[in-house]
């Protein structure tokens, strides 16, 4: 997927300015920055949910509006920030919704296999038959994450995806997120705030800040004292644990 001078303003003001990238395949790629960098913008644009203003996004050699909505549902998943389901439907019910670009809704062998595996990586099962208003935030986030990873794109964009997860449920995801990559081959793309995660999962790390990208890199290129400070205004103390920068801010 490549980028080329990405832009968008609300009410006149730029909110993202030409942005230049080139996000590689089969990669676990992070977004980075303070709040109001651009982040989720850029990645609501790349999922085409917010409209660019100017610029290029070429995905699979094709320019991004060029595509048919079902086909780029086959190919591209997103989780977004706000998901305000407010029907009364099951988990399982939430997570077949994954299956629609190739089902329509009526579900085959192989769509409810994709459903069960998606419940089983977020550890849904045993409560697949509760109701959405039945759960807790976190029960909810792990549903909507199973619905996306249901979807079986090879892209997936997760705009914050640890919100409202434990520590336990957290760390599990990012493992989650990390094996996509490595044993079929998945793209994810995601905006992370937690530095760390950040730090131990991806494989590029781009930094907004004021609607710009600052720099790309890998974890040890990006989790620098001097550029941290700079980007989020707090002091920062790094230290490696198996060979991986760890950030503690004061």
């Amino acid at each position: 997927m490549i980028l080329k001078n990405l832009s968008k303003s609300y009410d006149g003001k730029f909110v993202v300015t030409d942005v230049n990238l080139s996000l590689p395949e089969n990669k676990v790629i992070s977004f980075i920055g303070p709040n109001g960098a651009g982040k989720s913008t850029v990645l609501n644009m790349i999922s085409r949910l917010h409209k660019k203003d100017s610029g290029q996004i070429i995905f699979k050699g094709k320019e991004l509006e060029n595509w048919d909505n079902n086909e780029l549902a086959k190919n591209l998943a997103i989780l977004t920030q706000h998901n305000n389901i407010q029907s009364k439907i099951t988990i399982k019910e939430l997570v077949s919704f994954g299956r629609f670009p190739y089902c329509q809704g009526r579900l085959k062998d192989e769509d409810e296999q994709k459903v069960i595996q998606a419940l089983e990586y977020m550890e849904l099962l045993d409560i697949q038959h509760k109701y959405l208003d039945e759960l807790s935030g976190g029960q909810r986030q792990r549903a909507l994450i199973a619905m996306t990873i249901a979807q079986d794109t090879d892209y997936i964009l997760l705009d914050e995806p640890t919100n409202n997860l434990d520590i336990y449920h957290s760390s599990r995801l990012m493992k989650l997120i990390r094996s996509l990559c490595d044993k079929l081959n998945k793209t994810v793309i995601m905006v992370l705030h937690e530095l760390n995660y950040a730090s131990f999962y991806s494989d590029i790390i781009c930094v907004f800040k004021q609607g710009r990208l600052e720099k790309v890199g890998n974890p040890t290129e990006i989790i620098q004292h001097d550029f941290l400070k700079e980007v989020y205004q707090v002091d920062f103390n790094i230290s490696h644990i198996d060979g991986k920068p760890l950030c503690i801010h004061f």
